[in-house]
């Protein structure tokens, strides 16, 4: 026998069984097995997969006064996140630090929504994006898994949404002893508007690291007569060389590889060089030298004058983030 039917409202939206309860759905009704409990006392009629289709169901439940936060804030709002932290599964509250945490085998719970600015994504309530990159600070550290490149990319996609780095600075500045404090204001005069995705900030690291100029995100591409061209991923206007990220972000967000091919010859045709760069330009340490080289050849720069090993996403001065001692009187 099938199951009864749902209030219709209840069918479309994640619902508390006491909320059924009240509304004359049985108990027997509730254990049926075309429901989901995505989380105790809730059930949906499809299994939710989506942050923001998880995110609804435990705000059926949540405290009067919260806000999604940490990894699942910065999920909600299109931070980008590396892959150990964009794997986490729990979905991140924050409350009052004066309530109780929310404690749910699926939830991290979080103190201190006082101090947070708070923002609106699809009805839900969200810390706002320059709040959310100060929270990333609570994963830096020796064995944690965010690292300073994670963080700058993260401030980018942020100076992109409140429109420069004013407000990650003060978001730093407001808080308390944050965690990661130090890499966070090192990371903060790094960050720039712009970059369309994480590795075209990781792409612009690894040029200026290595002693080349630093070029512009996404800016206008202009043949000799002022025609337009299109956007250039990183542009160094006065060499009139563009930087171009071929990755699978790159085609999913742009247009496919016929069209792209076309865009490209109409930059060249206009008298710019386009010069390609790929992941394993990033992360391959002979990858990255060779179009290291390449680059500097373009931009008029020596390539004797490189540093290759600056440029290397994994190395870091030790003196970079060292905190600075207190002479003893």
């Amino acid at each position: 026998m099938d199951p009864a039917p749902l209030p219709e409202d209840l069918a479309t939206r994640p619902f508390t069984a006491a909320a059924a309860l009240a509304r004359g759905v049985t108990r027997r009704r509730l254990r049926a097995q075309d429901l989901w409990t995505p989380t105790r006392g809730v059930r949906t009629v499809e299994l939710p997969t989506t942050v923001l289709e998880r995110a609804r169901a435990f705000a059926a439940v949540a405290p009067t006064e919260f806000a999604f936060s940490h990894v699942t804030a910065a999920q909600l709002l299109g931070i980008p996140l590396p892959y150990a932290v964009e794997d986490d599964c729990l979905v991140h509250i924050v409350s009052p630090t004066a309530a109780n945490r929310m404690r749910r085998p699926e939830v991290r719970g979080h103190r201190g929504l006082e101090g947070r600015e708070v923002v609106e994504v699809d009805g839900l309530p969200v810390v706002s994006p320059a709040d959310t990159w100060a929270d990333l600070g609570e994963f830096v550290g020796p064995g944690r898994p965010v690292g300073l490149d994670d963080l700058i990319a993260a401030g980018d996609a942020v100076a992109n949404l409140v429109g420069g780095t004013w407000p990650l600075r003060r978001a730093v500045e407001r808080r308390v002893r944050p965690r990661g404090k130090v890499t966070l204001t090192y990371a903060i005069p790094r960050i720039r508007l712009g970059a369309w995705s994480a590795m075209e900030t990781r792409s612009r690291l690894m040029v200026v690291r290595a002693g080349l100029p630093e070029p512009q995100h996404n800016i206008d591409v202009v043949s000799h007569a002022g025609r337009w061209l299109g956007c250039g991923d990183l542009v160094w206007e006065e060499q009139r060389v563009v930087g171009e990220y071929q990755g699978a972000e790159f085609h999913t967000r742009l247009k496919d590889r016929a069209r792209d091919g076309v865009r490209r010859d109409g930059i060249e045709r206009g008298d710019w060089t386009v010069v390609e760069i790929v992941a394993a330009d990033v992360f391959d340490r002979q990858c990255r030298a060779a179009k290291l080289r390449e680059l500097a050849g373009h931009l008029g720069v020596s390539a004797h004058l490189l540093d290759v090993l600056a440029a290397d996403p994994q190395f870091l001065a030790p003196a970079q983030f060292a905190r600075p001692r207190r002479r003893r009187a």
